[in-house]
Formats: structure tokens, C-alpha cells, sequence
């Protein structure tokens, strides 16, 4: 068959064709003919015909076709070889810079629980060294000198902390990261109830009024002590479960402590908008520490004391917990406090502010997250 039947016009040649050629091998010589019938069959003329400049073109434009393609993955593999990555450096996930921790929050946790307990043994101990009313009658106190005894202020402020306290507590188990907040508060409560012990272990005060009826002593009853321990204990340490009948717990006042820290967490961990739930607390704490005093159930000093350790601490553990770069400034004297080794090993993880977010304490099951989203996607249309 002619070459001219087997290539087509230039025309039809077109330009997409792929070709995977990367030789060129030259053409193998014809073979001869074979003998058929022992007659050799005649030779036709090897002339070229006239299509041969056609021919010509279109190979050349083959040619062309296959150099490009040749230069082309030449350069692709070039590329692959001598290319140059650029790394963009990814911010870590705020999940990794927060990461949860329950053991530690478990650690804390066994903390306060034990500066508790150990709070409640120490009132035994100073009750057994109160000196009697007869003998040493109140100290004086300016705050008692112009203001009279209201017999029920002090049940305002039990049930004012029990308010807080409430709400504080279903506000954390609100918080997305309640792990790292939930020791931050363990941690302190330890550790006000801790110095608590120790001042009213050291100075023992009289009572702050004649109408406070104390238990009698028990001298060297241990197990009356201990029956006195556990019931102290299953009460709260409220006058209204009926369980706090002892005397010399006054230097610093505990019910100062928790409606002061409940408070600050509660604002600390809240948004600012709700500027209105912010106040209702402050007035619930602040109408609470009042009437410790308008109760006569604690000195002035008692009071004054509580409200600026427990602010004190709370200020200087969250500004060591938001500014990172204090952790390791050699001139923060705030890392000079005892407690900082805890501090270092709470929040060696935290490497950035807990932000106020909120979910669901309990997770949903699966399906019902399937339902929610089958019908908000129906909304949505």
C-alpha cells in the first residue's frame, strides 16, 4: 500500500496528539521478497512518489510534536528534583494549648478536701482553748459600737452563700473547660482554708458576743472529738444544718472566704455583657459579708482579713495563669510565693487564656445528633 494511503493530509493532524517516544530508532531494512512457486517476483520501482514533500511535512511536524513533549517532561522532572517547599507555619489548635488534665483536677481536688478536713480538726483543737465568756469578755470593736446585733443576719448570710455557691456551680459545669478552671478553684479553696488554720491555731480570740453558745469542752475525749469532727463535717460547717456549736474559728472568717471567692469566679468566668447577672452576685456577696458583722458573728478584723487574702491570691494565681511570659521572667516576684511549684505544675500545659466557652456537661448520644441535624438542615430550606 502507498505511503500517501496511510498518512493523511497535513490538515488532519492535530495538535492534542500525546506521544510517550523518547528514541528514535532508524528503520530496519526490507526483507526480500519471498519465492513463490520458484519464481522470483519482479522488483517494483523504489522511486519515491510525488507525495513524498507531503510526507516530509508531516513528519517534521511529528517531529516538532515530540521534541515539545520531550522538553516537557524534562522540565516536569527538573521541577520535581529541584523544587523548593515553603513551610507556612499552622497555629496549634486552642484543644492542644488547653488540653484537659482530669488528674490533675483530681490532684486539687484531694487538696482541698484534705485543707478541709484539716480545717475542721484544727476548730476542735482551738475550742478546747477558748477562754470562757465570764473570764474574757469581747473585744472591743468599732464596727459593734454603732452597730446593734440583728439576731437573723447571719442566716442571710448562710443562705447568701448557698446561693453562690449554687450558681457557681452549675456555671462550671457549664464550661467547655471546666478541668482547668474546676483546679484553679480547688486549688485555692486549699489553700485560703490552709493559712485559715494556721491563724486560728496561732491566736486564739474570745468570743465576739455574749449570745454565742459554745459546746461544752471535752478535754481528753478523743472519740468525743472525733464524733464532733464527722458531725462539723456532714453539716457543711453551717449554723443552719444545726452542726457548728464550737467556738475559735474567728481569725479568718470562712463564710468571708466563700462568698468572696464565689463571687470572683463567678465574674472571672462569665461574659461581660451579663453585667446585670455580675451585679445581682456582687450584691448577694457583699450583703452576706455585712451581715456576718450585723450578726456579731465575727470580729471586723475577721472579715477584713478574709476578704483581702482570698482576693489577693485569686488576683495574683489568674495573673500568673493569662500573662505567659511572667512564668519565666526573671524579675516576677510573683514566682517567689510558696505555692508556685503547684502553680508551675497545674498549668505547665496551659499555654494560653481559658476562653468563656459553654456546652453541654453531658454529651448527647449519636442518634440524637443525627435527629438535631436532620432537622436544622430542614429549617434551613
Amino acid at each position: 500500500m502507498a505511503a500517501s494511503e496511510l498518512i493523511q493530509d497535513s490538515d488532519d493532524v492535530r495538535p492534542h496528539v500525546e506521544a510517550n517516544v523518547t528514541t528514535m530508532t532508524p528503520p530496519s531494512p526490507a526483507r526480500p521478497p519471498r519465492v513463490a512457486n520458484g519464481k522470483v517476483p519482479q522488483l517494483t520501482s523504489t522511486s519515491s512518489p510525488p507525495t513524498d514533500t507531503h510526507d516530509g511535512r508531516t513528519g517534521s511536524k511529528l517531529s516538532s510534536l515530540l521534541k515539545q513533549n520531550q522538553l516537557i517532561q524534562t522540565l516536569s522532572s527538573g521541577l520535581r528534583k529541584h523544587c523548593e517547599y515553603v513551610k507556612i507555619p499552622m497555629p496549634e489548635e486552642r484543644a492542644n494549648r488547653l488540653p484537659k488534665e482530669w488528674w490533675k483536677t483530681a490532684v486539687a481536688f484531694l487538696y482541698a478536701t484534705f485543707n478541709l478536713v484539716f480545717t475542721t480538726v484544727v476548730i476542735t483543737i482551738v475550742h478546747e482553748r477558748v477562754p470562757d465568756k465570764s473570764v474574757s469578755p469581747p473585744l472591743p470593736d468599732k464596727f459593734f459600737d454603732y452597730v446593734d446585733r440583728v439576731p437573723w443576719a447571719f442566716t442571710v448570710t448562710e443562705v447568701n452563700g448557698l446561693i453562690l455557691c449554687g450558681l457557681w456551680l452549675v456555671q462550671w459545669l457549664l464550661l467547655k473547660h471546666k478541668a482547668i478552671i474546676g483546679r484553679r478553684c480547688f486549688f485555692l479553696i486549699g489553700t485560703l482554708y490552709m493559712y485559715r488554720s494556721v491563724t486560728m491555731y496561732i491566736t486564739t480570740l474570745p468570743v465576739p458576743g455574749k449570745h454565742m453558745v459554745c459546746a461544752p469542752k471535752l478535754y481528753n475525749d478523743s472519740t468525743g472529738k472525733i464524733w464532733r469532727i464527722l458531725r462539723l463535717i456532714s453539716g457543711g460547717g453551717l449554723s443552719l444544718t444545726g452542726t457548728h456549736l464550737m467556738c475559735g474559728d474567728f481569725l479568718y472568717s470562712g463564710h468571708t472566704v466563700m462568698l468572696t471567692l464565689s463571687y470572683l469566679f463567678i465574674k472571672e468566668y462569665s461574659p461581660r455583657w451579663m453585667w446585670w447577672y455580675h451585679w445581682s452576685c456582687w450584691l448577694l456577696s457583699a450583703s452576706g459579708v455585712l451581715c456576718i458583722l450585723i450578726g456579731h458573728e465575727h470580729y471586723s478584723i475577721d472579715v477584713v482579713i478574709g476578704y483581702f487574702a482570698t482576693t489577693r491570691i485569686f488576683w495574683w494565681y489568674h495573673t500568673m495563669a493569662n500573662t505567659h511570659a511572667l512564668r519565666q521572667a526573671p524579675n516576677n516576684y510573683l514566682s517567689r510565693t510558696w505555692w508556685n511549684p503547684v502553680f508551675n505544675f497545674l498549668e505547665k500545659n496551659v499555654q494560653s487564656p481559658v476562653p468563656l466557652v459553654f456546652s453541654w456537661p453531658i454529651t448527647l448520644p449519636s442518634s440524637c445528633r443525627q435527629r438535631y441535624r436532620i432537622v436544622e438542615g430542614g429549617r434551613d430550606e
